[in-house]
């Protein structure tokens, strides 16, 4: 073999590794910001779609109902090892079905069959009383992303014209006249549609949209690239009129599908969510949500704080001995392989490197929120021992990233739609963010901590004489915050308060 030769073949296995390692990196970053509830769809999801991929049997499960049939088991055939040898069977014909179908346009298409059929009574869900507005929860989003103090004040505005269901309904132009009129900012529809496409980044998917089109073609795009994904778009783009009024026999003859493809197409369509703004509660007021913790978190009498990653139902994963073997086989026999054995052997390597990767996935989702978790809970300690919201410290997503060696990007999907249960109540974990206040003295106070000490302000007020937004800051400088008469008046209008004339 020449030096050429091998230098070529030394770049060809470098790429290869790189590229193993790019998909490793975009399924970890998918898994990390999905909460266990949507992680146990997301499983059912990938599990449907690669055989290669199964639930390991536990061998140490026990209960009373096992000991009770035991001798009937021992007496004749076991129902487990009947059911084990099924499922292999069934995986084996499931890979021989695939190999065969090598190369048709079915294949193009996955078939989802995600969705968790359990009841809710089966759930350990818990209600709990968020008084976090939608409003309130977009503008900690807002708080988090890089944008100038204009920019700040036109989406702050466009957030406000939101309707219950997130969509944006108003033109934009009225949006323009409205800013000019009552905020003296004068702006122009190109100004506002680059704002509103940064809202449109916010969680959840859809927030923003100007119509269901939009709001749907904005949650496909948020999917990883697949066969799939581009024919959600192409239905919703080039044939909504059709989707909304169930015309399918016009979709499938425009489109070319086959039954199974329709039916998966349609199937996927309808978990995407029209009302956005719903997932986060009603605007104003006090909603009630049903949620499942992703953390537990023990404080315990000594000080000592603990916690517990929900891992749901997902069960423990292995790839496919049936795979291997075929591998192995293809290996054995790999003189005079036909093209349709090639093809066959590409299939089943794609498919074990692909339930490697999700495996390994897991386990890197599961450390990443280990000590992401970790970070949050060292920072903010003296709040999960006393529970006083004025506790929590300044931290911002920086602040957790430098501590634990994660990308911002990463700890932000951490913290994105996940929850942890304290003794103290169910919190987002993107309460335990705080930004921070830096007075004349240069000294860093949490606007949460002055936030909590203006409204203790106002409820203990004389309703009959409110106070001025004046006297509230001399009162918070009493009480050690130095801040402005317009902060206080920026910090009260965010908690919902009106001025003092409107509070008698």
């Amino acid at each position: 073999m020449s030096q050429g030769q091998i230098q070529e073949q030394t770049q060809e296995q470098a790429l290869r590794q790189t590229q193993s390692a790019t998909q490793l990196q975009m399924m970890h970053a998918k898994l990390v910001e999905l909460p266990v509830t949507q992680l146990t769809d997301y499983l059912n999801t990938i599990m449907d779609d690669n055989p290669a991929l199964e639930e390991t049997a536990n061998p140490d499960s026990y209960n009373e109902t096992d000991d009770y049939f035991s001798d009937r088991h021992s007496a004749e055939d076991s129902d487990e090892d009947f059911t084990t040898v099924n499922e292999r069977e069934e995986r084996q014909s499931a890979l021989d079905d695939a190999l065969n179908s090598i190369g048709r346009d079915d294949e193009d298409l996955p078939v989802y069959h995600g969705g968790n059929n359990m009841s809710p009574e089966e759930h350990n869900e818990i209600i709990y009383g968020d008084d976090v507005s939608f409003y309130d929860s977009l503008k900690e989003q807002m708080g988090e992303t890089e944008l100038t103090d204009r920019q700040k004040e036109i989406m702050e505005y466009i957030i406000g014209s939101l309707d219950d269901d997130g969509l944006l309904r108003k033109p934009l132009d009225s949006i323009s006249d409205e800013l000019a009129i009552y905020h003296n900012i004068d702006t122009g529809t190109k100004e506002l549609e680059h704002v509103l496409k940064i809202l449109q980044d916010f969680d959840p998917a859809g927030i923003g949209a100007r119509s269901l089109q939009e709001c749907l073609l904005i949650q496909i795009g948020r999917k990883e690239n697949s066969r799939l994904k581009e024919l959600m778009e192409n239905v919703i783009r080039d044939y909504f009129d059709e989707f909304t009024k169930k015309h399918w026999d016009k979709i499938k003859s425009g489109l070319r599908l086959t039954d199974l493809q329709a039916e998966t197409l349609n199937r996927e369509l309808c978990r995407l969510n029209p009302k956005p703004g719903a997932a986060m509660g009603e605007v104003t007021g006090k909603n009630m949500q049903q949620i499942t913790p992703d953390f537990t978190i023990d404080t315990h009498d000594d000080g000592t704080i603990t916690f517990t990653i929900n891992s749901g139902d997902l069960p423990e994963l292995h790839v496919s001995q049936s795979f291997i073997d075929t591998m192995n086989e293809y290996k054995t026999n790999s003189r005079n392989m036909s093209k349709q054995v090639k093809e066959a052997l590409l299939y089943t390597r794609n498919k074990v490197a692909s339930a490697q990767n999700f495996i390994e996935a897991l386990k890197k989702r599961r450390n990443t929120l280990t000590i992401t978790m970790q970070a949050i809970i060292n920072w903010q300690h003296r709040f999960f021992e006393d529970g006083d919201e004025a506790s929590l410290k300044p931290m911002n997503l920086k602040d957790i990233a430098d501590k634990t060696g994660l990308a911002i990007s990463t700890v932000s999907r951490v913290s994105n739609n996940k929850y942890a249960l304290t003794r103290w109540g169910m919190f987002p974990l993107r309460f335990f963010f705080s930004d921070s206040y830096v007075t004349d003295k240069g000294e860093e106070l949490s606007t949460r901590q002055i936030k909590t000490a203006l409204r203790d302000i106002v409820d203990s007020e004389d309703k009959k004489h409110p106070l001025s937004d004046d006297a509230i800051k001399t009162l918070l400088t009493d009480k050690g915050f130095p801040i402005a008469r317009r902060t206080v008046a920026k910090y009260r209008e965010q908690l919902g308060i009106p001025i003092a004339r409107l509070r008698r």
